[in-house]
């Protein structure tokens, strides 16, 4: 779910061979989901495909997580200091946690996204623009900013949190290598893009904001296939803390019940449940 996501959200690579009628250099990618464009309909409908999978990735890996660590916890007896239930469920992971929850967010702001089109293109459109500034186009336009607004924090948010929880916790060795450099450059691309946007809306040009606006959709979606190509390797024993990290080889081998004792004093009860695809 989450391969198919990253590849949805790289639609609008289409308008190399697909004929749109907008700047990629200037436009913002929303345009090409418009009401009035001629492709618009196909651009909703990957937006739409690319929210729907990337929630259902991350709810499989909030709902997985939550029933592992209930079933790790009761192996343990829950008698442990700082391992019993809580809300009748086991130790949570806390970057893991408020990683997969920002990734559900992204998910339902870009399907919203999707459904709140814009009605115009106003970066090649005067007339649109005009009636945009003059506050003459329909409300979808300001709900569109606000979805796009959630979508961008949650999928920066997300990309923190679980770039910390993969390196905190010794889990995918993919994300651990590659995500601080997309991070990195996905709040280099964020910048950018917000300046251009405030550039445009104070009418001092766009400043490239179709291209600032691509690299950051771009990087936020090979970060998605990085995951993507995590949680798919590490399976079975060898994925019960996440992967091949520093307490991977811990969680088999002669004595399974030191794997139990070694979860309750670390902790890690329920990275099995972050394995979701």
């Amino acid at each position: 779910m989450l391969l198919l996501s990253a590849v949805a959200y790289t639609a609008w690579v289409l308008e190399v061979v697909l004929s749109t009628g907008l700047d990629p250099v200037q436009a913002y990618i929303s345009e090409l989901a418009a009401e009035d464009q001629p492709l618009g309909g196909l651009f909703r409908a990957t937006d739409l495909v690319a929210g729907l999978a990337v929630l259902a990735a991350a709810v499989t890996a909030l709902v997985a997580g939550a029933r592992s660590a209930a079933r790790r916890t009761a192996r343990a007896d829950g008698a442990r200091a700082g391992t019993g239930p809580v809300g009748g469920v086991g130790p949570w992971l806390p970057w893991a946690v408020t990683g997969w929850a920002a990734l559900a967010l992204f998910g339902v702001a870009t399907a919203a996204d999707s459904r709140l089109p814009l009605s115009c293109a106003p970066t090649s459109d005067e007339m649109c623009a005009a009636r945009e500034t003059a506050g003459l186009v329909p409300a979808t336009h300001t709900a569109h900013a606000v979805t796009s607004s959630l979508a961008m924090v949650g999928a920066l948010t997300g990309l923190i949190a679980l770039t910390v929880a993969a390196r905190r916790y010794g889990w995918w060795p993919p994300v651990r290598r590659f995500g601080p450099w997309l991070l990195a450059g996905e709040l280099l691309a964020t910048g950018w893009s917000l300046a251009a946007i405030a550039a445009f809306e104070a009418g001092h040009g766009t400043w490239s904001l179709g291209a600032g606006q691509r690299l950051q959709v771009l990087l936020v979606a090979l970060w998605l296939a990085v995951l993507a190509r995590s949680v798919a390797r590490f399976e079975g024993p060898a994925a019960v803390h996440g992967g091949t990290g520093r307490h991977a080889g811990q969680c088999t081998g002669r004595h399974p019940e030191r794997h139990v004792e070694h979860d309750a004093a670390q902790g890690q009860a329920g990275a099995e449940g972050w394995e979701s695809r």
